[in-house]
């Protein structure tokens, strides 16, 4: 891909001598050159190639100067890089140059050898500057599909030897459905369906991160969350809660078409479950999660709940009853369980 440069100077002759110099380059697509003859027409011709990356301007130009092109060239484009091409050498104009934004600057006569050199030098210097942009934007991008806390633990030392190893860790997980959605969303548009269910999916993430859970994964429009450390239980009881109310209390305007009040169903276990990453090594993807029994359950437990319903098992209850009013619902079967489950609902 070449590079575009904008050549603004009043004498004529100067682009011939470049086109001469650089044939070779613009031959190969390496450089391509537009010219101007002044700071007004420049700007017309960077309004008509955005892609320009690097201004050779002159200083003593008619209509607007080379010094008057540096300031405009700063507010339209942080990234396009000026060199000063011009005989007036002295060091009042270098500096004025200089504290105007112009990245190098080059004495006329042109030694088209310096030139060339200071050329690429600038190219180098753009090209890293580009390199900054994207990766700041990508780290934006990657900001809306990880969690900080994770990009950070990923930015550690020694993190990829870390990320191979497993433990077993005391936690907390919870599974919320969003009840009935897939039926309401074969009546929608698409884009109608994504942004309802992204109304939703927030509205329940924060309540989870409220009460120091982290969200684990979506899966279509259920949500599995996990809670650790002090009072883990108790917190993913309190987050279950205010989600329920949260979802009830929706307020957002659906088509006059479609009649769907908002529920969840929610399953939530505790115990011992293995964290570690999980994935394929063929395929590059991993994902850092919980397994085991206690998740399993936990998802069988919201796989059964009824709109508006928090179940959880006998074991689960005889540990939160004291803090939490549970209704007694009774032994159930549970996929791949050879014996039912005793199961309670909390009710607040």
């Amino acid at each position: 891909m070449s590079t575009k440069i904008l050549v603004v100077d009043d004498e004529t002759d100067l682009e011939l001598l470049i086109k001469q110099k650089f044939r070779r380059k613009i031959r190969e697509n390496i450089y391509e050159f537009i010219f101007a003859t002044n700071g007004q027409e420049a700007l017309d011709k960077i309004a008509e190639n955005p892609d320009v990356n690097i201004v050779l301007s002159d200083i003593n130009m008619p209509v607007m100067d080379g010094l008057t092109l540096l300031t405009k060239l700063g507010e339209l484009n942080s990234l396009l890089k000026t060199v000063i091409v011009s005989a007036y050498g002295d060091m009042d104009n270098i500096r004025t140059a200089m504290n105007r934004g112009a990245f190098d600057f080059v004495c006329k006569p042109v030694n088209f050898t310096d030139l060339e050199i200071t050329i690429d030098k600038t190219i180098q210097q753009v090209s890293r500057m580009q390199e900054t942009l994207r990766a700041i934007q990508e780290n934006n991008i990657l900001k809306m599909y990880v969690d900080e806390a994770v990009i950070n633990f990923m930015a550690r030392p020694g993190v990829e030897d870390r990320l191979l190893t497993s433990e077993t860790v005391d936690a907390t997980v919870i599974f919320i459905d969003i009840c009935g959605f897939t039926a309401i969303s074969e009546n929608m548009p698409a884009n109608q369906v994504v942004t309802l269910l992204n109304v939703y999916f927030d509205q329940m993430v924060k309540e989870l991160i409220a009460q120091g859970g982290y969200v684990d994964k979506f899966i279509g429009d259920a949500v599995m969350a996990v809670f650790q450390g002090k009072h883990h239980l108790d917190r993913a009881i309190d987050a279950a809660l205010a989600v329920r109310q949260q979802i009830r209390d929706n307020t957002y305007v659906l088509p006059s078409t479609i009649a769907f009040r908002p529920e969840v169903s929610i399953g939530i276990n505790t115990g011992e479950m293995v964290s570690g990453n999980i994935g394929s090594a063929t395929l590059r993807r991993f994902d850092y999660t919980v397994i085991g029994n206690t998740v399993n359950l936990a998802q069988r437990l919201q796989s059964i709940a009824h709109p508006g319903q928090i179940l959880v098992t006998d074991q689960t209850y005889q540990q939160i009853s004291e803090s939490f009013q549970c209704e007694r619902i009774g032994e159930v079967s549970l996929k791949n369980k050879a014996r039912p489950v005793l199961v309670y609902a909390v009710l607040e």
